[in-house]
């Protein structure tokens, strides 16, 4: 059965995990989540952990460094720069950049590729304006899509909070429901910290993950694998499809 939920209202990628995002009014959904989304990490030379990369978890600050230069007629739309927070660009790559992480973070990092990207559960992450309007209320805050990092920010007709997670099992459709892309939604997004960090400041607000704790049990947004591939727009429709015995 279909059901419509409501349109696109943000698509985002960030290209250099746990950099500043991108918002963007059109992108490719591919196998591997929106074209140029987390194709770049910084790995921490130290951890031989299976993930390793560094995140804003561990350096607040990189949520403020900003990737610049992409290319929005590339398949895969990557930066050339990085604007660090003193207002500095520097070459994607270059020594400079891995210089300036290091001097923040106190240990040897490395920049790596990696073509299928770096996803902490899955390829794509939605969430509903309407969650993120709760949460932020909740916890005494400002709206700012920016604190939750979803590639697809959802406004539903629905003003209820948290019907992501009535979405798990099922899927979304975006634009035309016989072509338009698929997604199965997999999970709910369990948060940490990186919620309370103001993306202008990386300073944090505590407030804000207790209130998704309070809200939802820690929940908020789901995860999701790519079914069908195409082209996602800001203003296309979204459905559902409830898959028969979930």
């Amino acid at each position: 059965m279909h059901i419509h939920l409501g349109h696109i209202h943000e698509l985002v990628r960030y290209p250099i995990k746990s950099m500043a995002g991108v918002p963007t009014e059109a992108a490719f959904l591919g196998w591997h989540g929106l074209q140029g989304d987390r194709r770049y990490a910084f790995r921490r030379l130290d951890d031989n952990s299976g993930f390793p990369w560094l995140s804003a978890s561990k350096l607040p600050e990189l949520l403020l460094f900003q990737p610049m230069g992409l290319d929005e007629n590339m398949e895969q739309p990557l930066p050339t720069h990085v604007r660090t927070p003193a207002g500095t660009l520097l070459e994607i790559g270059s020594i400079e950049l891995k210089e300036s992480i290091f001097e923040r973070f106190g240990a040897a990092v490395e920049l790596m590729q990696l073509k299928h990207g770096i996803f902490d559960e899955a390829s794509v992450s939605v969430i509903n304006l309407a969650t993120m309007a709760a949460i932020c209320q909740a916890a005494g805050q400002e709206l700012d899509s920016r604190r939750f990092r979803a590639n697809i920010v959802i406004e539903t007709t629905a003003t209820e909070p948290f019907l992501e997670d009535n979405w798990v099992g099922g899927m979304l459709v975006f634009g035309d429901e016989e072509t338009g892309p698929l997604v199965s939604v997999t999970m709910r997004d369990p948060r940490c910290m990186m919620i309370n960090l103001d993306p202008n400041t990386a300073q944090q607000d505590p407030n804000v993950m207790k209130a998704v704790v309070r809200l939802n049990g820690n929940n908020a947004g789901a995860y999701g694998t790519v079914v069908r591939t195409g082209a996602l727009r800001v203003g296309d429709k979204v459905g559902f499809l409830a898959i028969s015995g979930v």
